[in-house]
């Protein structure tokens, strides 16, 4: 008997040592805690002090890259690995208060994930030297022989040729990148100081896992040899693609002895909702979010819909990268975040929440998630699609506990009532929640709302004479409260209330449920008017930009029409266009520009005017492809969801109106909308120029 225990145990050992990156049938959910440029709201003091709320609902925390990268940094220009002396003093806080908010996150069972920049790295003063550092009384030190032969597209060896220095002699494994040295992943060195790295995240900084950056810059392989020798419980990829068959592809390079040793994050899935939501798979067509959602999409294929698979995927629909950044739109989702992230925690799979949505929709995401762990929902159930429409996407997801039903969409579609009961809901979203838990519960979860809400309460008992009964006073609920029947609905006013709803069954109250709410006043948005000071002369093309205060004054605007070839702000055809000059104006203390075609064009074609604008500073940063409207008033948050303001144009000659104005509908050339003309001017009424004298 003895040695038979003993077979097993090294066999269990065994296993272990070989299972690395991703635990499986993993119910946990992850937190991105920043977004790009979240100094201040990813400070380590400022997310260990939500440590509490966050614990209730999240798992594991991915934070920014830690270490000291010598200025203001989101940490992925690595220049310091190891800590000791200012080497971890980040845009985020000190090595104290890193060390700190691990120590209180774990503490409180939930694992930090460090974001390793291993890809590339920072120099110290010239392209090919690194800094020395000493750590546990070794010293790591990269040379210019750790820099892959081929960085920079061979710039790195023509200026290292140039100055004395040698480069590895291998080429890169995977992509180049432009904006630092891409290390040599086959160097001895570099792998021994990867490898001591990793390990101190782990036994000294404690960390619980790695999110591995960038990792189509060096082979899969690489992140296998790294994990397989420090062991994490946690590892994801950055393998930024939206073709399934390539993440597959990554995963398995990362085997050792035949098993993956990391998991991916999902961007098929991603790429998936972002389709849906704004209803089109046509990547042409990628920002124009004009269209109704087509939530039929959803069923398309991602690392979470194999069952081979999901239990490597770590799932998203927004990130840092992704999303809208202060000067760079990249690819973000402009509507349906809710029903977006109800998805998203509905679906096998590790889901990965971002931070703005954290910060935007807690109510609503808190609610979501206790509904996926009520159900015992993990990174391997098995989703079973109930309804696939343009206007509507059902499905079935089984957890450890019991099943949960997410509806998404305006269309309709309703579980058997004798199964199901609403759980949660929201703008184009609702959960409903297998009836086997002996709860009762409310539709909104806690959190703070705008305008008056109405909550739906619900009994998840078998028991089909079970009855509810609820207080708004905060006072536990007796069998005198107010009494309903499962699938009623109240309204929640504005003000403070706290509902406690409980189940009767009999003269019995029990699992009592407590939800507190914040209700406010709707906040008022004003009408957003054009200066007066921007005016279109008739038979004038031109377009109006608010420049960003950081973007100084060398603005610049390139036109086009659909034509390729057919610009109207350079004879040569040359980005980024032509000088807007100097501003005409200001408001809300931006300067105001204004662009007016000089009548030419390249090709000579004839297309009236452009289809197309951007605006920039002499290039970058820019705002994204625009819809060129004539007299058209942009600002850097101008896209395809809002169309820019834009003064009336093409109107006939202006003409004299005497007639009494009873009509509201006037307007002024700055868009101000008037009930009736008071001074003189030109006002513009049923599409008319209206001179008042």
């Amino acid at each position: 008997m003895k040695r038979i225990t003993t077979t097993i145990l090294c066999l269990c050992a065994a296993l272990t040592m070989m299972a690395q990156g991703w635990p499986a049938n993993y119910g946990g959910v992850m937190l991105q805690g920043f977004y790009w440029d979240s100094f201040s709201d990813s400070k380590w003091t400022t997310l260990e002090a939500q440590a509490d709320e966050i614990a209730q609902y999240f798992d594991l925390v991915w934070i920014p890259q830690s270490g000291n990268c010598g200025g203001t940094s989101m940490g992925y220009d690595d220049y310091y690995w190891f800590p000791g002396g200012n080497n971890y003093k980040s845009s985020f806080g000190t090595e104290a208060e890193l060390r700190s908010m691990i120590s209180t996150f774990k503490k409180k069972n939930v694992g930090t994930i460090a974001d390793v920049v291993i890809n590339h790295r920072k120099n110290k003063s010239n392209w090919v030297d690194f800094p020395t550092e000493t750590y546990g009384g070794e010293t790591y030190q990269m040379v210019s022989t750790d820099i892959c032969s081929d960085d920079d597209g061979g710039a790195t060896k023509a200026w290292a040729d140039k100055n004395g220095y040698s480069l590895s002699s291998n080429k890169d494994t995977g992509e180049d990148w432009g904006g630092m040295r891409d290390l040599d992943h086959n160097s001895t060195n570099v792998q021994k100081i990867v490898k001591a790295y990793l390990k101190m995240l782990l036994s000294d900084l404690g960390y619980a896992g790695f999110r591995y950056d960038m990792v189509k810059g060096y082979a899969g392989k690489f992140t296998g040899t790294y994990n397989s020798d420090s062991k994490p419980t946690y590892s994801v990829g950055e393998y930024w693609d939206g073709y399934v068959p390539s993440v597959k592809e990554w995963l398995n390079a990362t085997k050792v002895s035949g098993v993956i040793q990391s998991a991916a994050f999902d961007f098929p899935f991603r790429y998936t909702v972002r389709d849906a939501l704004r209803g089109s798979t046509n990547d042409s067509n990628a920002k124009n979010w004009n269209q109704a959602p087509n939530w039929s999409l959803l069923g398309n294929s991602s690392l979470a819909s194999d069952a081979s698979y999901r239990r490597y995927a770590v799932t998203f629909i927004e990130n840092h990268d992704t999303e809208k950044r202060k000067n760079d739109n990249q690819d973000p989702i402009k509507c349906d975040t809710l029903a977006g992230n109800a998805f998203l925690l509905a679906m096998p799979g590790t889901p990965c929440i971002f931070f703005k949505h954290w910060i935007d929709h807690k109510g609503y995401i808190m609610h979501m998630i206790s509904a996926r762990k009520l159900a015992g929902i993990h990174n391997q159930s098995v989703p079973t699609k109930l309804k696939s429409a343009s206007d509507v996407y059902a499905v079935e997801v089984e957890g450890t506990k019991g099943k949960l039903v997410a509806v998404l969409g305006s269309g309709s579609y309703t579980p058997d009532a004798t199964t199901y009961a609403l759980y949660a809901d929201g703008k184009n979203f609702k959960y409903y929640m297998e009836k086997k838990f002996d709860k009762a519960v409310a539709s909104l979860g806690s959190g703070t709302y705008y305008g008056q809400q109405k909550v739906t309460l619900s009994s998840l008992s078998a028991n089909s004479s079970a009855k509810l009964v609820y207080t708004t006073d905060g006072s536990n609920p007796t069998a005198s409260s107010t009494q309903v029947n499962s699938g009623a609905t109240i309204t929640v006013p504005v003000g403070t209330t706290t509902l406690k709803v409980g189940l009767l069954i009999g003269s019995t109250v029990s699992a009592i449920a407590t939800y507190s709410y914040d209700v406010q006043e709707p906040p008022v948005v004003e009408p957003f008017s054009i200066p007066d000071f921007c005016q279109v002369k008739d038979g004038e093309v031109c377009a109006f930009f608010e420049a960003p205060a950081d973007w100084g004054t060398d603005i610049y605007c390139w036109a086009w029409s659909k034509n390729p070839d057919e610009n109207f702000t350079s004879a040569t055809g040359t980005w980024p266009g032509v000088s807007v000059g100097t501003s005409i104006g200001t408001r809300a203390g931006n300067k105001v520009y204004k662009w007016t075609w000089d009548g030419t064009r390249q090709n000579n074609t004839t297309t009236a005017q452009p289809s197309g604008i951007i605006f920039s500073v002499k290039g970058s940063p820019q705002t994204q492809d625009l819809d060129f409207v004539n007299g058209g008033y942009y600002t850097q948050e101008s896209d395809d969801t809002h169309k820019p303001v834009g003064v009336v144009t093409g109107i006939k000659t202006p003409v004299a109106d005497l007639q009494t104005y009873t009509d509201d509908s006037y307007y002024t050339l700055s868009g101000q909308r008037v009930a009736a003309p008071t001074q003189k001017g030109i006002y513009i009424h049923h599409g008319k120029k209206i001179i008042v004298r």
